[in-house]
């Protein structure tokens, strides 16, 4: 600390002499009324100890007795991201599955697409060979001719000849040539014929215009009784 009186405080009177006891303590009150500005450094406020920080012996303590516990919480981080892996390795083959189950119904649906435009065509192609069947089974039936109430067993042994002579003899049809049959048989198993009603007789004429002159034949004459 400075002193109050050093050589700039005390003057000297005008004859020479160091000032008196009186001049001394005036030169002390002027040096007290007007302090020189000194520089002092201000101490970094100390950290007071609260009784809730615990010593650093026990917090250290309190840490090693931790570790153990968040080792055990790492393991369980650690499988946790392992299941993680797992699942989403599932879920990209999952979405890799679907992906080739989609790009296939795609397929599909496109070849499904391209039948159901082509539908129209193959409905005007069904028509056209629903009437050409129409037509050849017209044309295949054309030489049938069916005999009704024929009894039972009346053709004998050959039911062709039974055929012919009932043309000519009954219905006195004159063919040129002797009529030729495709195939001359009765409709129906024979179980279900009965007296009353005897099965028909159905005739296949080689020549339709034949089974066409016996046709006009009965309906010109009628029924004939046998």
């Amino acid at each position: 600390m400075r002193p109050l009186l050093d050589s700039h405080t005390v003057r000297e009177m005008p004859n020479g002499k160091a000032a008196g006891k009186h001049s001394r303590q005036l030169l002390f009150s002027e040096a007290i009324a007007q302090p020189k500005t000194m520089t002092t450094q201000v101490a970094p406020p100390r950290h007071t100890p609260s009784s809730a920080d615990p010593p650093p012996l026990e917090a250290t303590d309190r840490i090693l007795q931790e570790i153990p516990s968040v080792g055990r919480r790492l393991e369980e981080i650690d499988l946790k991201i392992t299941d993680l892996t797992v699942a989403s390795s599932s879920i990209r083959t999952d979405i890799a599955s679907f992906r080739e189950t989609v790009n296939n119904l795609d397929q599909r649906l496109t070849t499904e697409e391209g039948q159901i435009a082509a539908i129209p065509d193959q409905e005007e192609e069904l028509r056209t060979l629903r009437a050409k069947i129409t037509d050849l089974e017209d044309r295949s039936r054309r030489g049938n001719v069916r005999f009704f109430g024929v009894p039972e067993q009346k053709e004998g042994s050959d039911i062709k000849d039974f055929i012919k002579s009932l043309l000519i003899d009954h219905f006195g049809i004159e063919f040129s040539p002797t009529p030729k049959f495709q195939r001359v048989h009765r409709i129906g198993p024979p179980h279900k014929a009965s007296a009353n009603k005897p099965r028909p007789i159905i005739a296949c004429f080689l020549c339709h215009e034949q089974a066409r002159q016996v046709i006009s034949a009965a309906k010109t004459q009628g029924p004939v009784s046998l």
